[in-house]
């Protein structure tokens, strides 16, 4: 732990004094970036400084005591404060552990989020509006913001894909956990025989990123446009609105044609190109750091089944935990925290668990 806060209290004086460089305060978009990881690292330095305080002022009674020169009254009030700084010491190092263990340098970002029906054709996408409803209506509580990035809509009323922008405070600190495959088991409404049918949807969350978090030359995109359609290919604009994005060193294509206007569609297409970027980039460091994996709750990975949905039963399973909840709409209707809390605590104490 000790190692821990000398390298937070190291990285916050170095913030500051770049936050009083002329040269980057010139620079707003990085200001930005750093006063962000000031203010999240503030708690954890003051905490260790205080406790830093507090064990001076332990060393310094001790002595005290040690001499052997004190009154015995005095001794007895000298030893009732030694106890008080020692208690309030312990609850420092317990505040400090917890800050440590919470710390996600992404956790506060706003984010993106990608869902993509998978098998179970219609129905597959019917679920996909039913898990952007149930998104929508969350963001809604916290309040956070929604904006669409890209629809494909189905005939049917579903998606193929929607991609849409979450903004606000600790947005991935708790949307990080629906990322991986969402199954569904329902009796379809055009189902006559009434057969339970299996389907499943795909979701991403991608934290938002800086531009200075991740520099894209221009040289190595290929932005080409075309005319924005709705369900079925029928053309739905007169102009050539729609962007699609082609990153060539990755292969990532980034299509958006969700606004009237080229240049919306151009800068809601980077968007999505940088967080997709920055994930791949997390994934690489995470592939370096053992007890990271350790800590994290499932694999991460967007192919891993990670819940049901049992409409027969009510029923919501989230196989990571082995946690059943018998209130499936009241989830659907946007109550995600009856998932999402538990699932923070079993993060937390893998976290404790891959740091001893």
């Amino acid at each position: 732990m000790r190692e821990a806060i000398q390298s937070a209290l190291k990285r916050f004086e170095e913030l500051e004094r770049l936050l009083s460089d002329p040269s980057v305060l010139a620079d707003g978009k990085q200001v930005k970036v750093y006063a962000r990881e000031l203010s999240a690292l503030k708690p954890l330095v003051e905490a260790g400084r205080e406790l830093e305080r507090v064990q001076s002022q332990i060393r310094g009674t001790e002595e005290l005591l040690s001499g052997g020169d004190t009154h015995p009254e005095m001794t007895s009030l000298v030893a009732t404060e030694l106890q008080e700084l020692k208690a309030k010491a312990g609850a420092l190092e317990r505040q400090l552990e917890g800050l440590i263990l919470e710390e996600d340098p992404e956790g506060e970002k706003s984010v993106i989020v990608e869902i993509r029906s998978g098998t179970g054709g219609a129905e597959a996408s019917l679920f996909a509006a039913d898990l952007f409803r149930m998104y929508s209506r969350y963001a809604a509580q916290q309040p956070w913001k929604i904006e669409p990035m890209s629809m494909s809509s189905t005939e049917v009323g579903g998606f193929k894909e929607v991609i849409f922008a979450v903004e606000g405070k600790s947005v991935y600190k708790r949307l990080k956990f629906e990322r991986g495959v969402h199954r569904v088991q329902r009796v379809p409404e055009t189902e006559a025989s009434g057969r339970i049918h299996t389907s499943t949807v795909t979701v991403a969350i991608l934290p938002q990123a800086e531009e200075v978090e991740v520099e894209i030359d221009p040289k190595e995109l290929r932005i080409d446009v075309f005319r924005s359609s709705g369900p079925g290919g029928q053309s739905v604009n007169t102009s050539d609105s729609a962007v699609r994005i082609t990153h060539l060193p990755t292969g990532m294509v980034v299509s958006c044609q969700d606004e009237r206007s080229q240049l919306k569609n151009k800068a809601k297409g980077m968007k999505v190109l940088r967080a997709r970027l920055l994930e791949l980039k997390s994934q690489e460091l995470s592939a370096l750091r053992t007890s990271e994996r350790r800590a994290q709750i499932g694999t991460g990975d967007r192919s891993e089944k990670i819940r049901t949905y049992n409409f027969p039963d009510r029923r919501v399973t989230d196989h990571r935990i082995n946690l059943t909840s018998h209130r499936l709409e009241e989830i659907l209707n946007g109550e995600l925290d009856e998932l999402i809390r538990p699932l923070m605590e079993a993060e937390r104490q893998a976290r404790l668990g891959a740091s001893k």
